[in-house]
């Protein structure tokens, strides 16, 4: 039972930590750019599991390193980016919503790439999911006209990524810690990451403007609790209960990201939440499975 309720505490925290995280890329980008915000998330998620990556340093082996870096960059570093550019042009609730469909990939990415079995069920839960997602993309605003399309696949290419490293991290990273990958994994990718923020111009800006330092804030929250805490908690999460339950927090995201939509009053109607609806059923369909198809 105790072990049944730290799942579920984990879960419930994950879905409000990340949920939120939309709403404070939204915050970053009034006075940053897209690579600045994803870029100053990663570079002090990875300043803040510094201490902790150079304790893991030696622990991790050798020949796990490149995956554990792999890790942090199809989990973290990239959809960091997409994620954020993404952004600039959907609303804030829509990203949320389009992460719902993490799950789905985890299904597609196993079954492509680390030869999981794809039952029926699976197929026609995609199915579903994926007419919900193409809903949500004709619920925006002059969807004829393209403009938002791009936006989107950005959302949904991040989900693949997602769905990538769960997978990765269950199969060939369960034997490390999780304080160990996390810590290696966004601190190694810190370094790319500031890269791209010295190039982007952040160091030039005028910190005396109020609103530079909001925005830098929020990036920082997002760094500090959306990617270094909540990757924690995610990569415990993944080994205590498994690649697919770890998923389903993309149940209870979007919902967060829904209610900071309506109290930042973005325009979330009706065919937002019915696309919502179908994403979250297509997700449910392809994870349904007997408990003897669980443990396989």
């Amino acid at each position: 039972m105790g072990n049944k309720f730290g799942n579920w505490f984990l879960f419930v925290m994950l879905s409000f930590i990340w949920g939120s995280s939309f709403v404070l890329m939204k915050e970053g980008l009034v006075k940053l750019t897209a690579f600045q915000v994803a870029s100053l998330r990663i570079v002090l998620s990875g300043l803040i599991l510094l201490p902790m990556a150079i304790q893991s340093f030696r622990k991790i082996p050798s020949n796990k390193i490149i995956l554990v870096f792999l890790s942090g960059t199809l989990g973290s570093l990239l959809p960091a980016y997409l994620f954020c550019i993404a952004e600039q042009q959907i609303d804030s609730a829509v990203a949320g919503a389009l992460n719902s469909l993490t799950p789905i990939f985890v299904i597609v990415t196993g079954a492509l790439f680390f030869h999981s079995k794809t039952s029926t069920n699976k197929i026609i839960g995609i199915l579903v999911a994926f007419s919900g997602s193409i809903l949500m993309f004709l619920s925006q605003p002059n969807p004829s006209l393209g403009n938002n399309w791009g936006y989107l696949s950005f959302v949904i290419i991040a989900t693949f990524f997602y769905g990538l490293n769960v997978n990765l991290v269950h199969r060939y990273l369960n034997g490390i810690p999780s304080l160990q990958i996390v810590s290696m994994a966004l601190t190694l990718n810190a370094i790319p990451a500031f890269v791209v923020l010295y190039f982007s111009g952040y160091f030039g800006l005028d910190f005396n403007d109020k609103e530079v330092l909001m925005s830098s804030g929020s990036a920082a929250i997002l760094g500090i609790v959306g990617t270094s805490v909540a990757n924690i908690l995610f990569y415990i999460l993944i080994k205590r209960a498994g690649a697919i339950f770890s998923s389903m927090v993309t149940y209870g995201i979007p919902f967060v990201a829904i209610f900071w939509g309506f109290f930042y009053d973005e325009k979330v109607g009706f065919e937002q939440i019915m696309s919502l609806s179908i994403i979250l059923f297509g997700v449910y369909i392809a994870n349904r499975m007997n408990k003897t198809a669980d443990r396989a």
